[in-house]
């Protein structure tokens, strides 16, 4: 049995899933989770951005090394929390099984550091609660992250 407790670690913590998901809507809360976690290990640690690439479709993957590149040898600090409102499969049959994912995202307790280890944190941009929806798609046998939209900043929690 999968609970939010089982899906967090040390400097990430899922708060809340849905009650009753089905096996499928279980595998892709899996497999979306594995990929945060792992990018989010990229943006703690400043390396590993190739880990992300069988986690993500070949158009994510060029986002994610995009904001990598952007770090410039930096790294962000703190604890991200997440609040899994809702799992849906949006084209459950069919040569393409698509999923999406709805969860605030709180990184109000996170810092960022660039190279030389100063401070660049905007709260704008970098410290906020973000109302996300995430778009999976079942790819060569696995769930792999599609693409990230922002919905609205501020307006959920993750408690």
């Amino acid at each position: 049995m999968v609970t939010a407790e089982s899906l967090s670690t040390e400097r990430y913590e899922v708060t809340s899933i849905p009650e009753d998901l089905d096996e499928q809507q279980t595998e892709v809360l899996k497999a979306f989770v594995n990929y945060d976690q792992v990018t989010w290990n990229i943006w703690f640690t400043g390396t590993g951005v190739e880990n992300a690439e069988p986690l993500t479709t070949q158009e994510e993957y060029q986002v994610i090394q995009g904001s990598y590149d952007a770090l410039a040898g930096g790294r962000i600090d703190g604890t991200v929390r997440l609040a899994v409102t809702s799992v849906a499969l949006t084209a459950p049959y069919g040569p393409t099984l698509q999923a999406e994912i709805r969860l605030c995202d709180d990184q109000s307790g996170l810092t960022v550091y660039d190279a030389n280890d100063n401070d660049v944190s905007v709260a704008e941009t970098t410290q906020g609660r973000y109302d996300k929806l995430i778009q999976m798609t079942y790819e060569e046998g696995v769930w792999k992250t599609a693409s990230e939209e922002t919905l609205a900043t501020n307006e959920c929690w993750a408690e």
